[in-house]
């Protein structure tokens, strides 16, 4: 059996041997991939993001714990910042959740950034993915430490939960660039601390500022207490109810198809994407594509060859 078909029957060992080989960059991996994409779309997946020091380690660990108790599997995407010696992730995520080690309902990947910026890793997609085909019900990707522009989570998450801390002095003024846009639901974290209402004001008025459409999702900011497990459960609440929200709006089917085009369109980068894009855009190729792999009649690994194939002598 090819690894792929090992994970599509629960097998970890042979989904961590895929990851290791897809972070590795290994040419081999992108056939498993293409054999696992029709298999996806099925998870729930939940970004977790913010600047250092903000406890998202400790939040996810409580997120999995809940989510654990309503008995649904969770896999993790922790990624920390890249070893300047060895390479590879510095494992403070792993540390953090180390509890839940024995829990055959988690399975947690630390991915190093190795140099990427967002927040994210180049493979982090493509582990959520094999996380996906394998049936994990929640997957959440917890970002590195992050500034103003470093949003790539919400382009992988179905409801992006930006994480901050009363204490930071200009961390306010840090999410405004970007962060704010992209976040569904706000967390104070470390609420026990001095002046977390009046940090939990600033954002509550800068989402105002914002002003969501008439209809459109408005993002509530939580105060928790990770460590003491305090406002875990309304946090909970709060991200069932966006995700209800995609559901009933049908913006959960046109986010799948921006993620789609996005990955596609990374994929296609690697793949000499300055000579063949201007190509596809003139054609209306490229949209054509997109809503393919959106709605899984072809993987986004085999549209890349065939487009090549065409435009390349």
């Amino acid at each position: 059996m090819s690894l792929a078909e090992k994970i599509l029957n629960g097998d970890v060992r042979s989904a961590a041997r895929l990851m290791r080989d897809i972070d590795d960059g290994m040419a081999s991996a992108t056939a498993e991939l293409k054999t696992l994409y029709p298999h996806t779309g099925k998870a729930f997946i939940i970004g977790i993001t913010g600047p250092p020091g903000a406890g998202k380690s400790t939040l996810t660990d409580k997120v999995i714990e809940a989510y654990r108790k309503k008995d649904k599997t969770v896999a993790v995407v922790a990624i920390d910042p890249t070893s300047p010696f060895t390479g590879g992730a510095i494992l403070g995520d792993r540390i953090r959740m180390n509890r839940h080690a024995s829990d055959d309902g988690v399975f947690i990947r630390s991915l190093g950034t190795r140099g990427h910026l967002g927040g994210l890793s180049n493979s982090t997609n493509d582990i959520v993915n094999v996380f996906d085909a394998m049936g994990w019900e929640i997957i959440i990707v917890e970002t590195v430490g992050v500034g103003q522009d470093e949003v790539d989570i919400v382009r992988t998450a179905h409801t992006s939960i930006v994480v901050s801390v009363p204490g930071l002095g200009d961390d306010i003024q840090a999410i405004k660039a970007g962060i704010l846009e992209i976040g569904d639901v706000f967390v104070v974290n470390k609420a026990d601390r001095p002046d977390a209402d009046r940090t939990v004001r600033d954002l509550e008025v800068m989402i105002e500022m914002n002003h969501p459409p008439e209809g459109e999702w408005w993002p509530p900011v939580i105060k928790t207490v990770a460590a003491r497990h305090d406002g875990i459960d309304e946090l909970i609440e709060k991200i069932e109810a966006h995700r209800n929200y995609l559901i009933q709006s049908g913006k959960l089917a046109r986010f799948e198809e921006n993620k789609s085009a996005t990955h596609f369109t990374e994929l296609l980068k690697d793949g000499l994407f300055r000579q063949v894009y201007t190509r596809l855009h003139a054609d209306d190729r490229l949209a054509r594509t997109i809503q393919a792999i959106a709605k899984r009649e072809v993987d986004p690994y085999s549209a890349v060859e065939e487009i090549l194939k065409h435009n390349l002598k």
